[in-house]
């Protein structure tokens, strides 16, 4: 993390923790909160509009507008998969493997409660506060990006967004593809039957692969050793088919029921999930802006956004929306997958390894034209540094952004045909 002397720059971390502390007021006083909510919006709409003449990196902003856009693509097209998987692992073992499943041992769980009883019971009123969630992260990231006006953080503020919602899209990506792998249940066992009216029953895969091997050992036994599925299992009804025209096949994979319309409106109530999705969605979002403030800004606010990432997982795992292994892998998966898109927005300590690069060459130069008192050719020196720079990154974030946006529509087009004939096929 960098640390650096007080500026006007800093006015983003002031800003990032008005914000969080003006929106806790709904859980303090809803009145002052109704009040002080749209002023601080309009303030810092008002600021941002009066900088905006004022900008002097739009062509920067311009050049990334097509990574931005393809960017965004993938990642509607990545949580449209996500969606689908999410649907899947709920309603495929139906709502009796929900109601019946205990939750899987979490020692993370255990280790919270057991604070409960030896901290103070402030400091456990201030764990339990609902003082961060979701909404709140993507809006810091927000006013990130946002603070180019400002000079806060190094332009292009879209290449940063560019950078933040495809690494969103491969996070999302890997974690409908780890969870789908293996169902995992639900720490709150009564939010499927609560939330979704999917059959009692398994899918017919689980009937014939899953449920006669689910509690016996020595079946289980017998099945590794044919490698083949042998029992016999029950009679069950038959799943509810509508007619979804060319989408019809995704009814053998979300089950709906008569009463929930469209595969769209099926796909819409699947946020969420219940059961365990490994690893956290919200997790990763919280660490992802943790890491794009630490990069682009830094100091103290960094501090604080990654300490509401912590405040945040352990809410997490205290509410039992998720167990500990899930906040724990999405917090090293998200440093990683920032750390690995690092290409796409080139921090400031890239142009200062350009600038010591090119003073490094022009060392002597620039030593002998002080020493011979030639201020005209130290300012030129010290401008071909400058320019040189300037330069080369242009270059740099030009020929990535470029190879970025053609891997990004064609993971997207991909994931688009994969889904076309898989359609065509059902």
């Amino acid at each position: 993390m960098k640390w650096r002397p007080a500026t006007a720059a800093d006015g983003l971390g002031v800003a990032a923790m008005s914000y969080v502390a003006v929106d806790y007021l709904r859980h303090l006083s809803p009145t002052w909160h109704q009040r002080l909510q749209p002023a601080l919006w309009s303030i810092l709409a008002l600021i941002a509009i009066s900088r905006v003449p004022f900008y002097r990196h739009w062509s920067s902003e311009f050049r990334a507008a097509i990574p931005f856009v393809a960017s965004m693509l993938f990642m509607l097209a990545c949580l449209l998969f996500e969606a689908l998987s999410v649907r899947f692992v709920t309603a495929v073992l139906g709502l009796d493997w929900h109601r019946n499943t205990p939750p899987l041992p979490d020692t993370g769980q255990w280790l919270l409660l057991s604070m409960n009883e030896n901290l103070p019971g402030a400091m456990v009123e201030i764990l339990r506060a609902r003082i961060v969630g979701l909404h709140h992260f993507l809006m810091l990231f927000m006013m990130l990006a946002f603070s180019v006006l400002f000079d806060s953080v190094e332009a292009p503020g879209m290449g940063l967004g560019a950078r933040y919602m495809f690494t969103m899209a491969i996070g999302r990506l890997l974690r409908a593809i780890t969870f789908v792998s293996t169902i995992l249940p639900s720490a709150r066992p009564w939010c499927a039957e609560a939330r979704f009216a999917v059959p009692a029953y398994p899918h017919h895969w689980a009937q014939k692969y899953y449920v006669p091997y689910a509690s016996d050992a020595n079946a289980i036994r017998q099945v590794i050793n044919l490698d083949t599925a042998y029992a016999e299992y029950g009679q069950y009804p038959n799943d509810y088919h509508p007619n979804w025209g060319r989408m019809s096949f995704l009814t053998y994979f979300l089950r709906p029921n008569t009463a929930d319309g469209s595969w769209y409106s099926v796909l819409k109530k699947a946020g969420g999930g219940c059961n365990d999705l490994l690893y956290s969605g919200h997790m990763l979002v919280a660490v992802l802006t943790a890491m794009a403030w630490t990069e682009a800004y830094g100091g103290y606010s960094s501090a604080f956004v990654w300490l509401l990432v912590m405040h945040s997982a352990q809410r997490e795992i205290r509410e039992r929306h998720h167990y500990t292994v899930d906040c724990v892998v999405a917090i090293y998966v998200g440093i990683l997958l920032w750390k690995m898109t690092g290409f796409i927005w080139p921090g400031n300590n890239s142009s200062k390894t350009r600038r010591l690069v090119k003073l490094e060459k022009i060392h002597g130069r620039l030593i002998q034209a002080a020493k011979d008192s030639d201020m005209d050719e130290v300012r030129e020196l010290l401008k071909e540094i400058e320019w040189g720079s300037n330069e080369n990154q242009k270059k740099g974030q030009h020929r990535y952004m470029w190879v970025f946006s053609c891997v990004t529509m064609f993971l997207t087009l991909t994931i688009v045909i994969l889904a076309f004939t898989w359609t065509s096929d059902g």
